[in-house]
């Protein structure tokens, strides 16, 4: 049984405020009994000189410097009082065996620093990044997890080669490693591999929500969102709205690559990116959810949040057949990568009667639940 002062946590991850993360949906909620540092990402790639990265990087020197709150951002999910953030003074150069020893003694300095201020000893150290590695051991901690919710070896905007080297090096001293789909655990050392799948938010997307003005009035609407990235199927989408000239395609998201194809056609909307709560009003309000990736490693490793989200507010969904699919086949529409999307849309739109059978999919795939089954595995680690 774990004490009535389970351990602290040090958690590496990606920037808080950033977009609401499964690690920002978990710990948040660990944060209810559990003291947790939160460390902004270093980074997973070298920065480049493009102005993207410049200005992210004179956005974390600001973080870092203190002139810029290292918390603040756009997310939904409520920062816990037990929870602080901490903008990390570390290079981000993977694979630089200079930049991971200036980041050791770096990072702890400023770690323990923090520790000491919040009367945090021995925690235990989670991280959601390989980058974490540079400070593993040096923090007297009791244990160490690693988070693995995505395949680095083929993520997009990774430095691939050193940061799955990172990963091995991490993977291999940890004592727990957590992935979120099968195909990740697979990667890992299964005497220590825990598969851990995504949750939803039941609350925020079973609860009806009022239809948004910028939603088109349309009878018949194929919305997606996220971000509109190299891995969704642009020629498909494509394919589909020419096909189906009397639906509307509704894309809500921040555009990360050329879209000028799909932007073009008439049937096409392209919204914008909205705050994570405003989501369920979307897409409780269009007839079919599209999930249009790419056949690509990436994706063939996912697990993506959005698909329990569909799932809990019960309309249609189309997506091809991939791993994180499996437990909710019946369910879904499934369509070849680069297939006829448009004849996959009829017939999801005409499955309008198995959506109580999709919000029960998923009843008993909370956060919360996820959390609750996460606090059984860091028990163990809590009277070391």
């Amino acid at each position: 049984m774990a004490r009535d002062a389970p351990a602290a946590l040090v958690a590496f991850a990606e920037d808080w405020g950033r977009h609401p993360s499964s690690t920002q949906h978990l710990l948040s909620r660990l944060a209810r009994r559990r003291n947790v540092i939160w460390v902004n990402s270093i980074g997973l790639r070298r920065p480049s000189l493009s102005l993207a990265d410049m200005g992210r990087l004179a956005d974390k020197a600001l973080r870092m410097t203190g002139l810029k709150q290292a918390g603040a951002g756009r997310a939904e999910v409520e920062r816990p009082e037990r929870l602080s953030v901490l903008a990390p003074r570390a290079v981000p150069w993977p694979g630089s065996q200079l930049a991971e020893a200036f980041n050791r003694a770096s990072l702890s300095a400023q770690l323990r620093a923090e520790m000491a201020r919040r009367g945090i000893s021995r925690p235990i150290l989670w991280t959601s990044l390989p980058t974490a590695l540079s400070v593993l051991g040096a923090l007297g901690e009791r244990a160490a997890v690693y988070y693995c919710g995505d395949d680095f070896s083929g993520l997009a905007g990774v430095d691939h080669a050193p940061v799955s080297g990172m990963e091995r090096r991490l993977a291999s001293r940890v004592d727990l490693i957590l992935a979120c789909s099968q195909p990740l655990c697979e990667k890992f050392a299964a005497e220590r591999t825990v598969l851990l799948p995504h949750g939803v938010d039941l609350e925020l997307f079973a609860k009806p929500a009022a239809r948004p003005s910028d939603l088109p009035d349309a009878p018949n609407i194929a919305g997606y969102y996220g971000g509109l990235s190299p891995w969704l199927d642009f020629d498909a989408l494509v394919r589909a709205a020419r096909s189906l000239p009397d639906w509307r395609f509704v894309f809500v998201g921040p555009v990360r690559c050329d879209v000028g194809r799909l932007a073009a056609e008439p049937n096409v909307a392209l919204l914008g990116e909205k705050p994570h709560a405003a989501l369920p009003g979307y897409v409780q309000h269009w007839s079919v959810s599209l999930l249009p990736f790419l056949d690509t490693a990436q994706i063939r490793a996912s697990n993506p949040l959005k698909l329990r989200e569909y799932l809990a507010v019960g309309a249609p969904i189309v997506a091809p057949t991939f791993d994180a699919m499996k437990p909710y086949a019946d369910l879904i529409e499934m369509v070849d990568y680069g297939g006829d999307y448009a004849a996959a849309i009829l017939r999801a739109a005409a499955d309008r009667g198995r959506d109580s059978l999709r919000r029960a999919a998923v009843a008993h795939e909370s956060w919360d639940a996820r959390a609750a089954a996460l606090e059984e595995l860091l028990a163990r680690f809590d009277d070391r």
